[in-house]
């Protein structure tokens, strides 16, 4: 259990035991035969009764809360296939997805205990109940002289109870674990640059002109860009400054929009700088800019966890979508690292119903907030931070209200 919870479930025990002293107390002395011990005055104070039952509220909803809530039509075992993702097996055994951390227990005696791949069966079991999920994966002994993923013989049962550990080889490569979260959804804004600070665009290069004079770049067409300080760097990532993202409740401004527009590989150093465009997305110009192209990675591997503090935002703008957004729809927040926002985090999207006349007073009152859907933070910033739509139960809009799950 998470240190912080202890606390939590420390009160809520004292709470519900004082909940539980205080009924009985109340059943025996109301129709079970005995009757009322004499009372000090105090202890006549009718706010007791009320404090206590408080208490008791309180305590069953600290522990609710602190609970990981299981489907009620969960599986008891599940045989990962090709396709799958970790939200989607998550989502098959919890009602809350970002617990998911919470209940996964780790098999020390397996290579990559965190990764999950195709053919492993996670299973279900209650331990000091607690619900615990952990993979059983199929290993392949490797013979000697046998080809690589050949099957081993089999050994005779051990005896007495005695087991024997054997050095094991793995066939499934790294790369074919399965994901968190669907790739081809986020892959493209990975290593894009999507928002810049000013500090940053102080700091880019420029697109000066073309070879020949020409003023709009195509893909490798030669040009000249200034204010490229890294003699060293080979590779860049060409964009233009976009719309500015403000925060809707302060106006503060969290950064600028960067629009892609293709990559460059530089020719020639020195001031200016000859490049060639080796990939187009939009057409170039002069004064477009140019930022370091970040080295190629892998797939980040997320966790789906629900952040450690409270916190709350608001969508400031959504990539490639109309007014109307839905599942695997790509959105900003105005949370980012100085918020503590980390990749894996998962946020509740409330949406902001307004206001309505009362029928009867005339009086005009505000509507609770409504959860529309939840998001998954899979890159950050320092002010603000991209996410992936996974679920949404009704459509989303921008300046709808994000908050911790």
């Amino acid at each position: 259990m998470p240190l912080n919870h202890k606390p939590i479930l420390v009160a809520a025990s004292l709470a519900r035991r004082a909940c539980l002293v205080y009924t009985q107390g109340q059943d025996n002395h109301n129709g079970h035969g005995m009757s009322p011990p004499r009372t000090h005055r105090s202890a006549r104070n009718p706010i007791l009764p009320v404090l206590i039952i408080v208490a008791c509220l309180a305590a069953g909803a600290a522990a609710r809360a602190d609970d990981v809530q299981l489907r009620p039509d969960h599986p008891e075992r599940y045989t990962v296939v090709k396709g799958d993702t970790l939200w989607d097996i998550a989502n098959r055994f919890l009602k809350t997805p970002w617990h998911w951390p919470r209940i996964w227990k780790i098999n020390e005696q397996i290579k990559n205990p965190h990764l999950i791949y195709p053919g492993d069966v996670i299973v279900l079991r209650v331990v000091d109940g607690r619900p615990e999920l952990t993979v059983l994966r199929r290993e392949v002994m490797a013979a000697p002289g046998a080809e690589p993923g050949a099957a081993a013989p089999a050994e005779p049962p051990p005896e007495l109870g005695t087991v024997k550990l054997l050095p094991k080889i793995y066939s499934e490569p790294l790369e074919k674990a399965i994901p968190t979260i669907p790739p081809n959804f986020i892959e493209p804004f990975l290593t894009q640059p999507l928002a810049i600070d000013e500090k940053q665009l102080e700091d880019a290069g420029y697109v000066t002109v073309g070879l020949d004079n020409r003023i709009a770049l195509g893909n490798q067409s030669e040009f000249y860009a200034r204010g490229l300080k890294a003699d060293d760097q080979e590779f860049y990532q060409i964009f233009r400054k976009g719309n500015p993202i403000r925060h809707p409740d302060t106006d503060e401004l969290l950064a600028y929009e960067a629009i892609y527009l293709g990559d460059a590989r530089r020719l020639e150093a020195g001031d200016p700088t000859k490049l060639v465009v080796t990939l187009v997305k939009q057409e170039i110009l002069p004064r477009d800019r140019l930022l370091a192209a970040p080295p190629r990675a892998a797939l980040p591997y997320y966790y789906p966890r629900a952040p450690e503090a409270r916190v709350q935002g608001r969508i400031v703008t959504a990539l490639n979508a109309v007014a109307e957004v839905g599942p695997y729809t790509v959105v900003a927040i105005s949370l980012g690292r100085r918020e503590g926002m980390q990749e894996g985090h998962v946020l509740r999207v409330m949406r902001h119903v307004g206001t309505h006349k009362d029928p009867e007073t005339r009086e005009v009152y505000k509507l609770p907030d409504e959860e529309s859907a939840l998001i998954m933070v899979f890159r950050t910033f320092e002010k603000v931070s991209y996410a992936l739509v996974m679920s949404a139960t009704r459509p989303i809009h921008i300046l709808d209200t994000v908050v911790t799950p």
